[in-house]
């Protein structure tokens, strides 16, 4: 068992105890740490790059 995962959406990492795991009809898992960053790529089909409070985002480095 690993010791935490990382959200498939943002990038955060989380305890194995808490999150939630999806498996798609490919075989593919997807680990996400809220309901926030479910609903934004599986339901809203939000980009994590374009979203500011995001690991993933790649705006402009100060």
């Amino acid at each position: 068992m690993p010791r935490s995962f990382a959200c498939s959406f943002c990038g955060k990492k989380y305890p194995p105890s808490s999150g939630t795991s999806y498996i798609r009809n490919d075989g593919s898992i997807l680990y996400f740490c809220s309901t926030k960053c479910r609903k934004s790529q599986l339901e809203l089909r939000r980009d994590p790059r374009k979203l500011k409070w995001t690991e993933h985002y790649t705006g402009k480095k100060k």
